[in-house]
C-alpha cells in the first residue's frame, strides 16, 4: 500500500507543479489588472487590496478593445463557417467517394499540414494585394480558410472513413443524390466532429497574430490579439491597463476551454481514433 501511495505522490507532485505553472500567469495578470498604476510601481507582486475596475473600462473603451473584439468576432465566425462547410464536403468526398487521385489528394492535404505559414506568407501577401484583399474582412477570412483548411479536411476525412459505405449505398438506393446523402446522412452523423473541429478552428483564428497582422495593417481593422500586442507599446508606462487588455482577450478562450473541454479533446484525438 505504501508503494502505491508513493507512486501516486510521484505522479501528483509534478502534475501539481505543472498546473501551478499554468495557472500562475493568469492569476498574476488578474492581480495586475486590478491594481492602480501607483500600486503596481510600488509593488508589482503583492496581492492587490482593492479592485480597480477602471483599468478594464479604459482598455475596453479608450484603447479600442471593443472595436477589436467586434472585428475578431466577425472574422472568426465567417472563417469557421467556411472551414466547416468546405472541410465537411471535402472529407465526405475523400472518404466515401472513389475517384482517381483521391488518395493522392488526401496526401497533399496531409502534407500541407507541415508547411509553416512563414514559408507562404510572402506569396500569400502578394496574391492578396493583387486581388485588393489586403485590409479587408474577406481577405483575412480567406487567409484563415487557406491556412486551416488542411487540418479540417484531415480530421473530417478521418472521421467519415469510419462511416460504413453501406449507409451511403442504402441512401442512394432510396433515391438520394450525392448532395442528398451529404446533407441528410453525413452532416447529421458528423455533428460531433464538426463541433470539435469548429471549436479548434475558432481558437486558432481567435489566437492568431501573424496572419492578422499581415492582412490587416489598419489600426481600426485589427483583431483582438493584434490589438493586445499594440497596447504594449501604447501603454508601456501603464502596465495595469495593458494587463486589463490581455485579460479581456483571454476571457473568451478561457470560457471556451472551461465549458467545451470534452469537445476539444475529442477534436484533438479524432484523427488518431477514426478510420
Amino acid at each position: 500500500m505504501s508503494r502505491i501511495r508513493l507512486g501516486r505522490w510521484l505522479v501528483a507532485l509534478p502534475m501539481a507543479a505543472l498546473a501551478l505553472a499554468a495557472v500562475y500567469p493568469l492569476l498574476f495578470t488578474i492581480n495586475v489588472a486590478m491594481k492602480t498604476r501607483r500600486d503596481y510601481i510600488l509593488d508589482r507582486f503583492s496581492p492587490t487590496r482593492t479592485l480597480h475596475w477602471d483599468n478594464l473600462t479604459a482598455a475596453w473603451d479608450t484603447a479600442g478593445m471593443a472595436r477589436y473584439f467586434v472585428n475578431s468576432v466577425i472574422v472568426v465566425t465567417f472563417a469557421v463557417a467556411l472551414l466547416l462547410l468546405i472541410g465537411s464536403m471535402a472529407g465526405f468526398a475523400l472518404s466515401q467517394l472513389r475517384f482517381r487521385g483521391s488518395h493522392a489528394l488526401f496526401l497533399v492535404c496531409l502534407a500541407a499540414l507541415f508547411i509553416p505559414f512563414q514559408v507562404i506568407m510572402v506569396p500569400l501577401a502578394r496574391i492578396m494585394a493583387d486581388g485588393r484583399l489586403i485590409d479587408t474582412y474577406p481577405g483575412l477570412i480567406l487567409a484563415y480558410v487557406a491556412q486551416f483548411l488542411p487540418f479540417t479536411v484531415f480530421l473530417m476525412t478521418s472521421y467519415y472513413r469510419a462511416v460504413p459505405t453501406e449507409i451511403m449505398d442504402a441512401a442512394r438506393i432510396d433515391g438520394n443524390s450525392l448532395y442528398g446523402v451529404y446533407r441528410r446522412i453525413m452532416l447529421p452523423m458528423g455533428t460531433p466532429a464538426l463541433l470539435s473541429v469548429g471549436i479548434l478552428n475558432a481558437l486558432f483564428c481567435w489566437n492568431d497574430v501573424l496572419i492578422s497582422l499581415l492582412m490587416m495593417p489598419s489600426a481600426d481593422r485589427r483583431t483582438l490579439m493584434v490589438g493586445v500586442t499594440s497596447l504594449r507599446g501604447q501603454y508601456s508606462d501603464n502596465i495595469p491597463t495593458f494587463a486589463a487588455g490581455v485579460l479581456i482577450a483571454a476571457v473568451p478562450v478561457l470560457v471556451t476551454y472551461l465549458f467545451l473541454q470534452r469537445q476539444i479533446a475529442d477534436g484533438v484525438t479524432a484523427g488518431a481514433t477514426k478510420g
